[in-house]
């Protein structure tokens, strides 16, 4: 292993061992009560259980046979589906008809399975810039405890999750992560095929933020884009779930980025449901996701995100995931890892390629198989596979109609857009945490060309998004250079909604010759393109952050290649300007019902969540 890696995966051992033993003292007692009782099932009385079946049709017997016996039927595990499909969602869509084929795979292969519950799925393609997006990223949380309820009736032995997008994968997972004792596989649906290229729909954009083109002219290059059900085909948090779900061990081997529809998508599903059955107890091959997320699968799970230069909506959410799971981890973890390892992917915004490009150059088998001949991930995990991160080396085919996996021998067949570890796109990974007097934040260089790295200029300061796209279109911020401070925007404020409506006018400056960068303690998400960033700013301005004592014409210093932000004059004496919104103006798109998270929030580097610590 890399000295760092093992260096720093043991610092989060040794940090998280208190919460860790407690939550897998929890995870082995559940399980223990489990084994007892032969299902899940079989631990409810009988009015309990005769509920639980009542609508199961072909499937009664099958769940009524609860209890081992010396005669009769065999017990068949118990598979929970939690679903967040939709038919608003591209990425969701395709799991309308999953339900019904992985209950024919679990039941082919000796289980029974049941919809548990579905969870919400919001788009932030949709609601960006929208009150909407207030609460997007407090609808992760909500998505965790939907899946609780969804498990907490106790019916199960395994759980089968179907959710690809944004909050939804790491909702799921935290949610999943409390029933630590019970097998949880995700199963994905694929990206859409490619669209109108990346590079093409940014520039539209830019051009429609200029007023060169209409609205008309704007909505058939989006529509362009985002055709098809799947997901979204640049790399944004979308993707970097999937991607970073499989480097976890949480898919089957090879299945994140494959197309909706296709034949080879269909197996991959089907197999899911087989496999899910086999790492049940009574299946013979017990894997609980508890046991799957550990501090390696954690450790890996950022070595991926770094490598790939993904979302930086990750910075929050590893460390949630990470805490359902008793693991404690922290952005100074993250910022030692990227420091050593190496960019070896340039999917949009990072570069021209898009999600599908990736796959047909080696994809997934060859960018892991890369960084473990490197060094940089743990071989030695338990994966919904069996045990060992090599198993993900392999590539997923149909062979006369049968689905196999063979490993791929051959490296990159695109080297404009994946690279091996030993001649990769740069040295340190794509994201970088920053720290200074104004706080600690994070900021998404990959995309970022190397002479806009570093900036020094004076602040202007916006209280609202839509202040900075006013003074915009009314040509204030032409000719100059400037650091934009976008703040009360982070989680207690509004709920850390993303920004990435700001880019297009932001980007047309930068492209005028203005060097210009956005400070904000609100988000910028795995869309982050080529302005230089410094986003999640903790502590945000309304819990008390320097973000509130800044005025028009601070100079503010950002390096983020040093790691460092700054504000280069005195702020004492100052008092806080500017406010979060006040109550009265929580009211619409039910931003009422969430004054309770915006009370209890923590922030962003413990990854903004309502929980609190477990």
């Amino acid at each position: 292993m890399h000295p760092i890696v093992h260096e720093v995966t043991e610092r989060i051992r040794d940090r998280s061992r208190a919460g860790r033993a407690a939550y897998l003292a929890q995870v082995d007692q559940a399980a223990a009560e489990l084994r007892s009782a032969g299902s899940a099932r079989g631990r409810l009385a009988c009015a309990n259980l005769a509920h639980g079946f009542a609508a199961a049709g072909p499937d009664k017997p099958a769940l009524r046979a609860a209890v081992p016996r010396q005669s009769g039927p065999l017990v068949r595990p118990g598979v929970a589906i939690v679903t967040s499909y939709n038919d608003m969602l591209s990425a969701h869509q395709p799991y309308e008809t999953y339900p019904q084929e992985l209950k024919r795979a679990v039941r082919a292969a000796g289980g029974v399975a049941q919809v548990a519950g579905g969870v919400p799925a919001m788009c932030d393609g949709v609601t960006q810039g929208r009150a909407g997006m207030e609460l997007s990223l407090y609808s992760r949380d909500l998505i965790a405890m939907s899946t609780a309820v969804a498990l907490s009736h106790d019916m199960f032995d395994a759980a089968l999750l179907l959710g690809v997008c944004d909050k939804i994968v790491p909702g799921l997972l935290i949610g999943a992560l409390r029933f630590g004792h019970l097998p949880a596989m995700f199963v994905p649906a694929g990206p859409m095929t490619s669209g109108l290229p990346n590079k093409v729909k940014a520039r539209a954009r830019q051009r429609f933020a200029e007023g060169k083109i209409s609205r008309d002219e704007m909505l058939d290059a989006e529509a362009e884009s985002y055709h098809s059900p799947g997901t979204c085909t640049f790399y944004g948090t979308a993707n970097s779930n999937q991607l970073l779900v499989e480097v976890m061990g949480l898919h089957l081997p090879g299945a994140t980025f494959v197309n909706p529809r296709t034949e080879l998508r269909q197996a991959l599903t089907e197999a899911a449901g087989r496999r899910i059955v086999e790492i049940t107890g009574p299946g013979g091959e017990h894997t609980p996701v508890g046991r799957v997320v550990d501090e390696k699968a954690i450790a890996n799970a950022v070595v991926a995100l770094l490598a790939s230069g993904g979302s930086t909506n990750h910075t929050m959410h590893l460390v949630a995931i990470a805490a359902a799971a008793g693991i404690t981890l922290t952005w100074d973890d993250m910022a030692d890892l990227s420091k050593v390892v190496p960019s070896l992917a340039r999917m949009y915004p990072n570069g021209q390629a898009d999600v599908n490009h990736f796959q047909a150059a080696g994809g997934m088998p060859v960018f892991i198989g890369s960084l473990l001949d490197a060094g940089l991930l743990w071989p030695d995990v338990l994966t919904v596979a069996g045990r060992g991160l090599d198993a993900y080396r392999a590539e997923p085919a149909l062979k006369e109609g049968k689905l196999t996996w063979t490993e791929r021998t051959a490296g990159s067949g695109d080297l404009d857009v994946l690279r091996p570890a030993s001649e990769p796109f740069s040295p340190d990974g794509g994201i970088h945490m920053i720290s200074g007097n104004l706080g600690r934040a994070v900021s998404k260089v990959s995309a970022v060309k190397p002479e806009h790295l570093i900036i020094e200029a004076p602040a202007k300061v916006f209280d609202d998004q839509r202040d900075l796209l006013a003074a915009f279109e009314r040509g204030e911020l032409d000719g100059q250079d400037f650091v934009a401070v976008v703040r009360y925007q982070g989680p207690s404020a509004n709920g850390m909604p993303e920004l990435h409506k700001l880019t297009p006018p932001l980007a047309v400056l930068l492209d005028r010759g203005q060097r210009v960068a956005i400070v904000t303690d609100g988000r910028m998400s795995g869309a982050s393109g080529k302005v230089p960033a410094a986003i999640h700013l903790s502590p945000e301005a309304a819990d008390g952050g320097a973000l509130a004592l800044l005025r028009d014409g601070d100079p503010i210093r950002l390096d983020s290649v040093t790691g460092t932000l700054d504000v280069l004059t005195d702020l004492s004496g100052r008092v806080p300007a500017g406010s979060a919104p006040s109550p009265d103006k929580w009211v619409g798109t039910g931003r009422e019902l969430f004054a309770a998270f915006r009370r209890t929030v923590g922030p962003a580097e413990r990854g903004a969540s309502i929980f609190g610590g477990f």
